[in-house]
């Protein structure tokens, strides 16, 4: 079993940022036809936040990875516009661990999410 001082505790918050350029609008993911952050992109920032939050928590050896997101993308952003995302750990249950994720463009959100993920063995979960 883990020592239990690496397990991850609800209240964790981590944090991502990105400015919007090309390469993540809707048209340039194929998610859309219109030059805006696009939806794939979203979602990206707010795993990076949830991963963020995780760092330094898990067991040597461990990591984890995603396994499901429910995802509103609320309003557009323009290449240019900065978005900063924040998850909170809600919940652990054994390997499960499930996030709040919000993203902001300044003050308006953009984005909210329940995101879950799973703590999985590092060296053989790809094998």
């Amino acid at each position: 079993m883990s020592d239990l001082r690496t397990e991850p505790q609800p209240g964790r918050t981590g944090r991502a940022s990105v400015t919007v350029n090309e390469d993540l609008t809707a048209i340039a993911l194929g998610s859309g036809d219109v030059p805006v952050y696009g939806t794939p992109a979203v979602l990206a920032l707010l795993e990076a936040a949830a991963v963020d939050a995780l760092a330094g928590a898990l067991p040597d050896g461990k990591t984890s990875v995603g396994v499901q997101v429910t995802l509103d993308h609320l309003a557009a952003s323009k290449v240019g516009a900065t978005v900063d995302a924040v998850a909170t750990l809600d919940s652990v249950d054994g390997r499960r661990l499930s996030f709040t994720c919000e993203a902001r463009e300044g003050d308006t959100v953009i984005a909210r999410a329940t995101h879950r993920r799973v703590i999985v063995d590092r060296a053989s979960f790809g094998a």
